[in-house]
């Protein structure tokens, strides 16, 4: 990056334009309908060529890129004359339109009309990512989350350049996408969730086949594709609890009760968040009809290379290695008959197993370095897999950011002290594990784990920030982070966040500021103001600790009331409004000055301008 003097400032006259008949007229439908709320502008998208002073998206050869960098790379042009975004793939050009959002003024990303000026900084960008693969996996098994909720998620992770999303979609507690030829598992694996035995408020949940495309076809339109995982051998009582009875279906044999291998005979709910007393049997034919259709239909559905097996968390008790190594050995020739490349998490490069070359361990053990416990990933390595970092105590989502936080939400088994930002940003994936490097790594993942969370705003918090530290760590060379930069950065995130209707954790360890914007057309109506005069994003700052002080231009100064409602760990972080009111004596436009102050804080002012209007007659 360059940066230049000046800058390019968005005005109602600015058009978006791109090349006629390409795909680039998508991607510059999506950067207008990103600005035109926050603007009030028309921001028309228009096939080119661009004149002066318009926004141009360009899909063409990028010399300053390699091949292997321009399949997401771009480069960024902003000027006073303009703004020009070149890529050689609409996914770059999409992920030129995020830095373009985040080099805007932060009440950009506000849905209301704000009072700006939008102004771009002068600025010339040639990007790209450190590692392809850059994801987010969500546990929609162990608590139901709607595809509505799903795709809000989408639209939040899409603007950090998340690039896939991995969805776990069957776990003990419960199946939630429906499968042609099995009924029962999601009519009865479909009815529960964690703490569904002492929580009645804690109902399951299934997505249709129509839903989980309605997804996928989202999440590509926000340039992300989909990995689909359904847990195997073990994490699938949900499973063995539906198909145990289901004597019936002419897609088995009459005796499915044989797909039954794990540690209770007969099986028995457990929507505790205990783990391994739940395996399918290896021997069973039943086992993988049931199987054999679930990658069938997800695999024609999705849109990612990869199928995710899972392998994770079988105990010897309850399958032996033998047992284990050759039910995955078969289940991913099932993979790889629908053309799909095979992912697991990283027990799958154990003993006994014969993954195809170039498949991928997921490397999810918090051991770094030399010791014992890295042994699943220097197995993936000896059998020529590619490993996706992500090791709990700097990837997993569903950790507390530290002990008593969040007090509700929450584990602890990976970080005692708790996992806060710099956690997951104070590390490199290339050199995690000793002998691991970049020539085995293709990218980072952040795992949101589902026993805690029930909500979407629940999920968001545990999510945020934390996934922005991982999506630099997956996008940044090693040589150009540097964490003291990171968390400066990350502090204007928060208003963006809180805009865009997100909820995200407080981190102490981030500087959080307030930032104020001016609400666009105050009038004077028969000289008196009244309403609401600014917004104010405070994150971490009680509303009763911030104070207002109104200069109203005329020599009156007041103070301003603080409206909204605090923070919690289920609830959107820290927006709210200024209010006042005044009476003016003289004629003419005035300029008020407000200012926000809060301990430990720098204040933060903003000038509204006021209209005059005469006073309403009745008729």
């Amino acid at each position: 990056m360059a940066v230049g003097a000046g800058g390019f400032t968005i005005t109602r006259d600015t058009r978006v334009v791109a090349d006629p008949g390409s795909a680039a007229l998508t991607v510059a439908a999506d950067l207008a309908a990103y600005l035109r709320p926050a603007t009030g502008y028309p921001l028309p998208v228009v096939p080119g060529p661009a004149s002066g002073r318009d926004v141009r998206l360009e899909l063409r050869e990028v010399p300053e890129l390699t091949p292997s960098q321009a399949v997401e790379g771009y480069l960024l042009d902003v000027g006073p004359d303009g703004v020009d975004v070149a890529a050689e793939t609409a996914h770059g050009l999409f992920n030129g339109i995020q830095t373009i959002r985040q080099l805007l003024p932060v009440w950009i990303e506000s849905r209301t009309t704000e009072q700006g000026p939008w102004t771009v900084p002068s600025v010339h960008i040639v990007d790209y990512p450190r590692y392809d693969y850059r994801g987010f996996m969500l546990d929609v098994a162990r608590h139901f989350q709607t595809p509505d909720a799903v795709m809000q998620l989408i639209e939040e992770v899409s603007a950090y350049k998340i690039n896939t999303l991995h969805l776990h979609l069957s776990d003990d507690q419960g199946f939630r996408i429906v499968i042609d030829g099995f009924p029962n598992l999601t009519d009865i694996g479909g009815r529960g969730s964690v703490g569904t035995d002492g929580r009645p408020m804690d109902p399951g949940g299934f997505w249709t086949q129509q839903e989980y495309k309605d997804v996928v076809a989202y999440a590509a339109a926000h340039h992300m594709s989909v990995v689909p995982e359904v847990d195997s051998p073990g994490h699938n009582n949900a499973i063995i609890m539906s198909e145990y009875g289901d004597t019936a279906n002419p897609l088995l044999d009459g005796h499915p009760e044989d797909i039954n291998g794990g540690a209770h005979d007969p099986p028995q709910w457990n929507y505790t968040g205990d783990v391994g007393h739940s395996a399918m049997c290896p021997e069973s034919e039943n086992t993988f009809a049931i199987y054999d259709a679930m990658i069938t239909q997800l695999s024609a559905m999705s849109t990612s290379p990869y199928f995710h097996i899972g392998g994770d968390e079988v105990p010897s008790t309850v399958l032996s290695q033998d047992r284990y190594a050759a039910f995955l050995n078969h289940l991913m020739t099932l993979v790889t008959a629908q053309g799909k490349t095979v992912m697991g998490w990283a027990e799958l490069a154990g003993p006994g197993t014969d993954p195809p070359a170039g498949s991928v361990a997921e490397y999810w053990n918090p051991a770094s370095g030399t010791g014992p416990d890295t042994a699943t990933a220097h197995q993936a390595v000896a059998k020529d897999m590619k490993i996706v970092m992500a090791p709990a105590t700097r990837a997993y989502l569903d950790q507390k950011y530290a002990p008593d936080t969040p007090p509700d939400l929450g584990l602890t088994w990976a970080c005692d002290d708790g996992c806060d930002v710099s956690q997951f940003y104070d590390w490199d994936p290339g050199r995690y594990v000793a002998g691991v490097t970049d020539q085995h790594v293709i990218g980072v993942e952040g795992a949101m784990w589902g026993e805690t969370v029930r909500t979407l705003g629940e999920v968001q918090y545990m999510v945020f920030p934390r996934l922005i530290a991982l999506a630099e760590v997956g996008w940044t060379p090693q040589a150009a982070r540097d964490q003291g930069d990171f968390l400066l950065r990350l502090a204007a995130q928060g208003p963006r966040l809180t805009l865009t209707g997100t909820n995200f954790c407080p981190s102490p360890e981030v500087r959080w500021r307030l930032d104020l914007a001016g609400t666009p057309d105050v009038r004077a109506v028969g000289g008196r103001v009244e309403g609401t005069l600014a917004s104010l994003s405070a994150p971490a700052i009680p509303a009763g600790s911030v104070t207002v002080s109104i200069a109203w231009g005329d020599g009156t100064n007041r103070p301003g009331t603080v409206i909204g409602t605090p923070a919690t760990a289920t609830s959107v972080n820290g927006l709210y409004s200024i209010s006042a009111s005044h009476r003016y004596t003289g004629h003419g436009g005035y300029e008020i000055t407000i200012t926000a102050s809060a301990p430990g804080v720098s204040d933060a002012v903003v000038q509204v301008p006021v209209r005059r209007a005469e006073q309403p007659t009745a008729d």
